[in-house]
């Protein structure tokens, strides 16, 4: 039987100072946090609109019984102090742009093998779409939830660039007197069976692509939920930086 989450004594004080902070800064709407399995693998996704996002979702995960391992730049690794912080709490460094990049999937695979939540905001950055919409995925999210059949658990955030900003740090936001919503929904999780090659054997490409589309998709309705806004026709495609039809 799994047995409930454990975390690392320091997790659980930055945890404590965090929430402390966080009473002060902002108001939690949460919607679906029941759907976040309580025990064993699970491998959530999330939209990724701020700076802020990593700590507002990490706060509803705990809130939920996980303790979640998130896989992050690895520059945040070299920050003084910072990067103590994140070895201690067993987050997931990714060389970005390198051969090395490859690495955090093995860690994160061997994350779930041994029963961890693992979060990966599959777009491998904050947003680019100028309305803040999810863009086009990278194929991490989906790889990494075909070769693992962990349970995928999408969720959407609205409301954490009002703390740090968006694509840009804005520290002074920090010093609002007023608290600010943030609302998270929780989605049903999603059946990727369909994109699994039945043999067990590796999946192919065009499996992988199809299935990051899935993700996509998911997280973009449910953002669209949380906006109360229908989805864009298009979609932003952060390679060529303009928007193309959804699903090519």
């Amino acid at each position: 039987m799994s047995q409930p989450d454990r975390a690392p004594l320091v997790y659980r004080a930055l945890v404590g100072v965090v929430r402390v902070l966080l009473k002060v800064l902002v108001r939690r709407r949460w919607t679906g946090l029941e759907r976040v399995p309580r025990t064993g693998p699970a491998l959530v996704v999330s939209n990724h609109t701020s700076n802020f996002d990593a700590i507002s979702l990490g706060d509803a995960l705990v809130a939920a019984g996980r303790w979640p391992r998130f896989l992050g730049k690895a520059d945040i690794w070299k920050v003084p102090g910072l990067g103590w912080l994140a070895r201690q709490c067993r987050q997931i460094p990714v060389e970005r742009h390198t051969e090395r990049a490859k690495d955090a999937l093995v860690h994160a695979t061997t994350a779930l093998a041994e029963g961890d939540c693992v979060v990966i905001f599959p777009e491998g950055t904050i947003t680019r779409d100028p309305e803040g919409w999810p863009m086009v995925a990278r194929r991490g999210a989906a790889r990494l939830a075909l070769t693992t059949g962990a349970p995928v658990i999408p969720i959407a955030q609205e409301g954490p660039a009002a703390i740090l900003g968006g694509r840009h740090l804005e520290l002074r936001k920090l010093f609002s007197l007023r608290r600010r919503p943030i609302d998270l929904l929780v989605g049903e999780p999603l059946d990727l069976d369909e994109f699994r090659p039945a043999d067990g054997a590796e999946p192919g490409e065009e499996q992988v692509e199809a299935a990051s589309w899935r993700i996509t998709e998911a997280l973009t309705a449910l953002y669209g939920q949380l906006r109360r806004e229908p989805v864009p026709e298009l979609i932003w495609n952060p390679w060529s930086k303009d928007y193309v039809t959804r699903g090519v």
